[in-house]
């Protein structure tokens, strides 16, 4: 089944195109890196999905319809930035978000900051910025989506933990749902990749499966990523 189908996807700033005639389907169950250097169109792109922005042409369908109130509520989205009220505490957003959220699981949240050892009496504004950024990846993986999105959620904590939160999005991957997590950190997220999407320049240069990808360049996602990258300068 196809999550989310993009056709003739575009999208410019003024006079700038920043996303040119992008046409990709990612069907439920993946994990999909979503990949490119820093101006080649992500963030963009996944504002787009998350109807943060509207398309200058092009469609785009996500379980069949189009970006709204409906699918927003099918999406858990990770932000790069933190948009926490640093005033709360760490129990009163979890409140927040299951008074929002139909689908948050609060017992799994709570389990999930337990491992981290984050302290839900601690206000947001006393946490450092890694700490906020577990805190709010926490939030977000513990509601039932089906299209989980992670812009660059690995930048602000250790490589200890960049491991136990790969191993949590293995462990708790609901196979109705898909994921798409953008990252420069290739190396440390590639062993969960079932595909691979790169962009530059505003179009996608590569989509194809991690492991026929690896077979074919007889190299990992990262190398192949860096030298995609160098041809294109």
């Amino acid at each position: 089944m196809v999550l989310l189908k993009c056709n003739n996807l575009c999208k410019n700033y003024g006079k700038k195109q920043v996303l040119r005639d992008i046409n990709v389907e990612i069907p439920a169950g993946k994990i999909i890196g979503l990949l490119g250097r820093n101006g080649s169109g992500k963030t963009t792109f996944i504002k787009l999905i998350n109807d943060l922005l509207t398309p200058t042409s092009g469609e785009i369908l996500i379980d069949g319809k189009q970006p709204g109130p409906h699918t927003k509520s099918m999406i858990s989205y990770l932000p790069e930035r933190t948009y926490f009220n640093r005033n709360m505490t760490v129990k009163k957003t979890l409140s927040f978000f299951q008074d929002f959220y139909n689908d948050f699981d609060i017992k799994k949240a709570r389990r999930l900051l337990h491992d981290l050892d984050l302290d839900e009496d601690q206000k947001i504004s006393a946490l450092s910025k890694g700490m906020q950024e577990k805190v709010q990846l926490v939030l977000v993986m513990s509601r039932r989506a089906r299209l989980y999105i992670l812009d660059e959620p690995l930048g602000g904590v250790d490589p200890a933990t960049r491991d136990y939160i790969l191993d949590t999005i293995l462990t708790n991957f609901n196979e109705k749902a898909s994921l798409i997590i953008s990252t420069h950190l290739v190396s440390d997220i590639e062993r969960i990749l079932d595909e691979v999407i790169i962009i530059d320049h505003g179009q996608i240069v590569i989509k194809e499966e991690a492991d026929t990808l690896r077979a074919k360049y007889k190299t990992s996602i990262d190398a192949i990523f860096r030298k995609e990258l160098k041809n294109a300068e």
